[in-house]
């Protein structure tokens, strides 16, 4: 291939203008034009695409977001619209593009791939939520800002001897709350994957009353079918401790990425570089154990996400 684009989709994440850099520079590298898609498939209708040179990405490598925009595009959901986006491309005179993005913006790139546009999907999603990869870029800074996020509360919350409720996001996936509510420490944590079971959560909380800790920390994912404000009523009906619930929303898809996110964003990007050089089959990139792999974007799709037991019974014995 000669001429490729990249563009960013659905949600920003951590470590996607670390995965555009890689994109822009392995693809000069290997001898071809690189064109930057604004706004993802939005843009892409519109025909926002301009030629992306070697000093077009320098000093992105640490910032979080993306610098070329996304967006969710309704109008490319639609057939009129898929294929209005193959004329963009042809017009363009693009061979093939990188989707960096989660699973959403992968449906999108496998019906372009139905409509012969080779498509290679990198996986940039804070939600850890796709079924063929270990890890997706975005995740570990994600859990990280929780982090920060369960240190504080712990703070305040002893100061003032509460209970605090911490809802991250995920969506239908528990691994930002599961891998930072263990490695925070939390006395409860509450995931989609379990089945919330509130008596068990009250005398979890009363335990550790009675056993005169000053301050009770719940971790729930977004996708438990209760409501952290049921839950916040409940449990102060039931414990007698005051509870306060904190909902960072999107402060978690920002700030600086982490190393493991550049790095994974870094050989990810460039594995679906080299991929379209290649003229390879639409693939989706990802990490397994410590390889880079690229399965066939629609067996990819196809993958369920398994859940790590393990790691939930561990934190439920460490808290």
């Amino acid at each position: 291939m000669k001429k490729i684009g990249v563009l960013t989709s659905g949600g920003d994440s951590p470590g996607m203008n670390a995965a555009i850099r890689a994109v822009v520079r392995k693809g000069i590298s290997l001898g071809m034009e690189v064109y930057g898609i604004q706004r993802g498939y939005e843009g892409l209708l519109d025909g926002e695409i301009n030629k992306m040179e070697w000093s077009s990405v320098g000093d992105i490598l640490q910032r979080g977001g993306t610098i070329l925009r996304t967006a969710r595009s309704e109008r490319f959901r639609t057939e009129e619209g898929q294929e209005h986006a193959v004329k963009m491309l042809e017009t363009f005179g693009l061979e093939g593009i990188v989707v960096i993005g989660g699973d959403g913006s992968f449906k999108g790139g496998l019906e372009l791939d139905r409509r012969g546009i080779k498509v290679m999907g990198v996986p940039g999603t804070i939600d850890n939520d796709l079924g063929y990869t270990d890890f997706t870029i975005g995740f570990d800074t994600a859990v990280n800002t929780v982090l920060s996020l369960i240190s504080n509360g712990r703070d305040t919350s002893s100061a003032h001897e509460r209970a605090t409720i911490i809802e991250v996001m995920g969506r239908n996936c528990g691994d930002i709350a599961l891998h930072a509510g263990l490695t925070g420490g939390a006395d409860v944590i509450l995931i989609p994957e379990v089945e919330t079971d509130i008596n068990k959560v009250c005398i979890q909380v009363l335990k550790g009353q009675q056993s005169g800790k000053l301050h009770s920390l719940i971790v729930k994912a977004e996708g438990v079918k209760i409501s952290t404000g049921e839950l916040t009523e409940i449990l102060e009906d039931r414990t007698g401790r005051e509870t306060r619930a904190v909902v960072p929303g999107y402060i978690q898809r920002g700030g600086t990425p982490t190393e493991k996110d550049r790095m994974l964003a870094s050989l990810m990007a460039t594995k679906a570089t080299q991929l379209l050089f290649d003229d390879a089959d639409s693939k989706a990139v990802g990490i397994v154990g410590s390889e880079i792999i690229a399965y066939d974007l629609k067996d990819a799709l196809a993958m369920k996400r398994e859940f790590n037991r393990d790691i939930y019974e561990l934190a439920e014995i460490l808290s």
